[in-house]
């Protein structure tokens, strides 16, 4: 969890009025949040030391590519910050580079950490629901709520290998998460932490639009899960996400998740053939994610649905 946040400045920034300004505007509100804050300088190759204790649970934000590029090497958490001091600064292999500091809110700084820590961003709270980042710890999980065989009668199922899933998910988080800022998530129940489902966006090779999917566990079907987190989910994709339309594909049988869509607000469009067990059976990692020919490719049948945004 993060709980400190300094601000390593040169010797330039500090002296600069206007600089300085900003990163104490910027650290005041940070400590009215509740972070432990610090600013420190720096001058040329004369670097301050950051005791390594409680360094997990640390952010800084540095001025200088120098000073980023050691103290990741020593696995500080670094986010790059420009100034009007340090305009030409290229901040080589971080994840975030942020500008007019005073302006960045702390749930940016939050997920800068949580990126970098690999804990899960928070997307969505609703009256019943979590929905966050998936976890590696979230697949047992997953193959509980699969183990019913309804559950998989319109999509496809987990890996056979659990071990294969976690090696996917891992891969997921890194490539799709952390490049893309959204994807399908795990849907958490917030009276009892008891993952109940999955949603989310996806991009699906052939279309254009992002499409929404929804897996709720059969014991807690029902009870209006489904509708509250797409709902949700949509919501973020409109004001969030700046998305303009979006799409599902339904298989022409599953009757439940066409009323579900239809109540959404999705109107029907046409019918599509959609390729089917992409990943085939297991999951090596990128080089070697599939053990499906293409000639052994599957399509299914497909209603897609629209939605405008």
């Amino acid at each position: 969890m993060l709980k400190n946040i300094i601000f390593s400045l040169n010797k330039a920034a500090i002296e600069n009025e206007t600089v300085l300004r900003q990163v104490v505007s910027s650290g005041q509100y940070l400590e009215n949040s509740g972070y432990r804050v610090k600013l420190l300088e720096a001058s040329g190759a004369s670097y301050p030391k950051i005791k390594a204790a409680g360094k997990k649970n640390t952010l800084i934000i540095c001025d200088s590519n120098a000073y980023a590029k050691e103290l990741t090497a020593k696995g500080y958490y670094c986010i790059g910050a420009i100034y009007s001091t340090n305009q030409g600064e290229k901040f080589e292999g971080l994840k975030y580079v942020f500008e007019d500091i005073e302006e960045v809110d702390e749930d940016s700084f939050v997920k800068a950490y949580q990126r970098y820590s690999g804990e899960p961003w928070e997307v969505i709270r609703t009256d019943r629901l979590l929905i966050r980042e998936t976890t590696i710890d979230d697949i047992d999980e997953f193959y509980r709520l699969y183990k019913d065989p309804e559950m998989t009668r319109y999509m496809e199922g987990l890996f056979e290998n659990p071990e294969d899933e976690k090696r996917y998910q891992k891969d997921y988080i890194e490539k799709v998460y952390g490049l893309m800022g959204f994807g399908v998530w795990t849907l958490v129940r917030a009276e009892d932490g008891v993952v109940i489902g999955r949603a989310g966006y996806s991009i699906r090779n052939g279309f254009d639009n992002i499409e929404l999917g929804f897996l709720i566990g059969k014991e807690y079907q029902r009870q209006g899960y489904a509708y509250e987190a797409c709902s949700a989910i949509l919501e973020y994709g409109k004001k969030v996400l700046c998305l303009e339309q979006v799409q599902a594909l339904v298989k022409k049988e599953n009757e439940v998740s066409i009323r579900l869509c239809k109540r959404l607000g999705f109107k029907e469009d046409e019918v599509v053939k959609v390729e089917e067990n992409i990943y085939g059976h297991s999951y090596t990692g990128e080089a070697d994610s599939s053990d499906i020919r293409l000639n052994q490719a599957k399509y299914g049948e497909y209603l897609k649905f629209v939605k405008e945004l």
